[in-house]
């Protein structure tokens, strides 16, 4: 079970000799309810999780072709998140679990999306490096097993996702902004616009606040001046200097910890600048790079059934206390 922000998640995932197959992964998205808005409202998102969490379980269950009884454990987005959004879910899995007499788990939202790296690539095994680039999150992780994550690089302010989706709203383009932007800066020329890079010096960190602020001066400037502005150039060079700078600090990490795998996960890893970014370097340092398929990178059920499964095979069972926190940590 997934609802961490604007999407209700059910999926069914069987494990079996070490590999996972999705039988079932039914995803109810809220984007055109939020598009009126420019962006996610979390009260109407609490509510829509609210009225689609059944019909989509049923739904799983129905396309896998199994009922309850068939299922050995069920697993829930506990946190981080949208407290209202995570305590639909949350509740709605404990109820299941517990008026089903079926183990329940509780999964940590990062690791449910690196885990969707183990369905895009069967023979990936720990020890690894992971990138998770979404709306929320922009860190850099050393995977020390299925459960343990070592972070050794992170935002120290906005992440990366919200950064696109910002500017995104800030020229004209419907939201999500960031999907948008993303086919918009292939018409513009990525060297138009001087912008500073998120990349912080001497550090695997970053700081895209600063990017942020130095577009929206750029835009507002111009417009009191009743300057044009060439939007796929903004997108273009915006697109450029975040994409530039998460390969930076992701080269730096893999010379600095020397693992022999990268994998990309979170919303942002749809970002075709970034894909194809990484797939260079990884190519140009002979490493392996694994990145789920887009409709894995998003939030979704299936990469939370994975990363439940590990809690669930380790003996990390939740009971009835289970609850959720916006937080990393909980």
């Amino acid at each position: 079970m997934e609802s961490s922000c604007d999407e209700t998640s059910a999926a069914i995932v069987e494990y079996r000799d070490g590999v996972f197959e999705i039988k079932s992964n039914i995803v109810a998205s809220q984007i055109e309810t939020h598009r009126l808005y420019g962006g996610v409202v979390p009260e109407i998102a609490s509510r829509a999780h609210i009225e689609a969490v059944s019909s989509i379980t049923t739904e799983a269950l129905s396309e896998a072709g199994i009922t309850l009884s068939d299922i050995d454990c069920v697993a829930v987005t506990t946190h981080p998140g949208l407290i209202g959004a995570l305590l639909v879910g949350v509740n709605f899995a404990k109820s299941l679990a517990f008026a089903n007499n079926i183990p329940l788990v509780s999964v940590n939202h990062i690791h449910g999306h690196i885990s969707a790296a183990y369905l895009a690539d069967k023979t990936l095994r720990p020890k690894f490096l992971a990138l998770v680039v979404s709306g929320g999150h922009t860190s850099i992780y050393v995977c020390e097993d299925s459960l343990t994550l070592r972070e050794i690089g992170t935002t120290r302010d906005d992440a990366a996702g919200e950064a696109f989706d910002k500017i995104g709203r800030v020229i004209g383009l419907p939201y999500p902004g960031g999907a948008a932007l993303d086919k918009l800066a292939y018409e513009g020329d990525p060297k138009a616009i001087k912008l500073p890079s998120p990349a912080l010096a001497h550090t695997l960190d970053f700081s895209f606040s600063g990017i942020k602020t130095a577009a929206l001066n750029y835009l507002n400037s111009a417009a009191q001046k009743d300057e044009p502005i060439n939007r796929a150039d903004v997108a273009a060079s915006y697109t450029k200097q975040i994409v530039d700078a998460i390969v930076k600090q992701t080269s730096a990490a893999i010379d600095e910890t020397g693992l022999d795998t990268l994998v990309l996960a979170g919303g942002v890893a749809a970002n075709s600048h970034l894909r194809k970014a990484l797939e260079e370097l990884c190519k140009n340092k002979k490493i392996k790079f694994v990145v789920p398929p887009k409709s894995l990178c998003g939030d979704n059920g299936a990469m939370i059934a994975v990363s439940g499964c590990f809690e669930y095979l380790a003996g990390n069972l939740a009971d009835t206390s289970l609850n959720a926190s916006a937080s990393d940590d909980l």
